[in-house]
């Protein structure tokens, strides 16, 4: 079968690769000029099953309003740039703030991405790859007494769903980051995530895409990708701007891009563009660097090391395509770093980047299948796209190939919405 993807980001690259690992004949078609150009280059670096948590959650609509009047706020709205898809949105979002509608999410999010977790596990055993790769979980630190007071309900949740973690006091922190002795006094304790992984995401994108390359994946880059061609039920073909593409199967993998291109054929997703920050810059003294990632509960920043840099990323902007670079976000990720870990990076040397997150109102992607019976989806991801990205590459190719699925696929098909 022949199977065409639109979209080399990370979620698509993983699908070829599975696809291609099945057998397909598989050619992915992009706009930029090369794999993970877009959402994926310059995410936070993590790969966090052990963060798969829905945005939506009781009380969240209260912290929201909170945290975009903090000086440095991890959330920002610009009402002024909202349209009817903006606060369609945030509306399903605010009815996904409940009590069972959270664990519900969770359980799915959680399902994707622990699977997801195996499957790096799994790849690392069978290719030579590397991506400034590290697996020394992940670190969220407090601030405040009543962030460490409010922890019992999460470490209800970790519990419940069998996520491996440790509550730390601030001896218990600098132990695992050592170079936090040095702001001993900001913090009050911390929550660690040995599973957690992190790394270059851009790295790893394009080193799969090579070996999606050795097993006959053809990559059509600098393509724009105008609208899917439907006929009698079906895609019969992809209108781009090196004419029509023409394949058995159809996966579109557009991350926040997906949403417009399904409406031009009558289907509609919630994914919609969550803007993100991220900086990154060369360490210029390792003993004051990070080890691994550390999570900024306060700022919701999170601060990773790759191997001779450090990769900066959070912050959240609802705005909707707008992709301007702004230099009072940049003020929020600069800040978080410098405090943190001072002396450890060359500030004046740091790449400013943003990308969209393409988000659900429940926080679970949509994978699967649609109305069309040649056509599927992947997509939605998130804050979690590196996290889920093999584990939703793996889902969607034994569905397309029509086997039966190592997970539970209940809830990851876009029917969840027209239920």
């Amino acid at each position: 079968m022949h199977v065409l993807i639109l979209g080399s980001g990370v979620v698509g690259v993983a699908s070829a690769w599975y696809l291609a690992k099945a057998g397909h004949q598989v050619t992915v078609v992009d706009r930029q000029s090369g794999a993970a150009e877009e959402t994926s280059r310059g995410n936070a670096g993590m790969i966090s099953p052990g963060y798969a948590t829905p945005w939506a959650a009781p009380g969240v609509p209260l912290k929201a309003i909170k945290w975009m009047m903090q000086d440095l706020a991890p959330l920002m709205i610009k009402f002024g740039e909202l349209d009817r898809q903006s606060l369609s949105w945030m509306a399903k979002m605010v009815a996904n703030c409940n009590a069972d509608a959270y664990h519900v999410n969770k359980e799915r999010m959680m399902r994707i991405a622990e699977y997801s977790r195996d499957c790096f596990r799994s790849l690392r055993s069978e290719i030579d790859i590397h991506y400034d790769e590290r697996q020394q979980g992940t670190l969220q630190v407090f601030r405040t007494q009543a962030q460490l007071d409010g922890l019992e309900k999460d470490l209800e949740v970790l519990k419940e769903c069998g996520v491996p973690h440790q509550a730390l006091d601030v001896k218990g922190c600098i132990d695992f980051e050592p170079a936090l002795a040095n702001v001993k006094d900001k913090l009050v304790g911390g929550l660690r995530l040995p599973g957690d992984e992190t790394g270059d995401c851009y790295k790893f994108t394009n080193a799969l895409a090579q070996e999606c390359e050795k097993l006959g994946v053809n990559f059509v880059y600098n393509t724009d990708i105008h609208h899917l061609i439907e006929n009698k039920g079906q895609i019969s073909g992809v209108a781009t701007s090196r004419g029509d593409f023409v394949a058995d199967s159809y996966l579109v993998a557009l991350g926040s891009y997906s949403t417009l291109m399904l409406q031009q054929i009558g289907l509609s997703i919630p994914v919609y563009p969550i803007k993100g920050y991220s900086l990154t810059l060369p360490i210029e003294d390792e003993s004051k660097a990070p080890v691994s990632t550390v999570m900024d509960e306060t700022y919701k920043i999170a601060v990773t090391r790759f191997d001779d840099r450090i990769r900066v990323g959070g912050s959240a902007e609802i705005a909707s395509y707008n992709m301007e670079l702004k230099d009072k976000r940049r003020a929020n990720v600069e800040f978080v770093v410098q405090d943190l870990f001072p002396g450890s990076c060359d500030i004046a040397k740091a790449e400013f980047w943003t990308g969209l997150r393409p988000m659900t109102p429940d926080s679970v992607p949509v994978i699967g299948k649609t109305k069309f019976s040649n056509l599927y989806l992947n997509t939605g991801h998130g804050t979690l796209g590196w996290t889920m990205s093999l584990g939703s590459g793996k889902f969607v190719a034994d569905i397309i190939s029509e086997r039966e699925t190592d997970i539970n696929p209940d809830g990851f098909s876009m029917d969840r919405y027209s239920a």
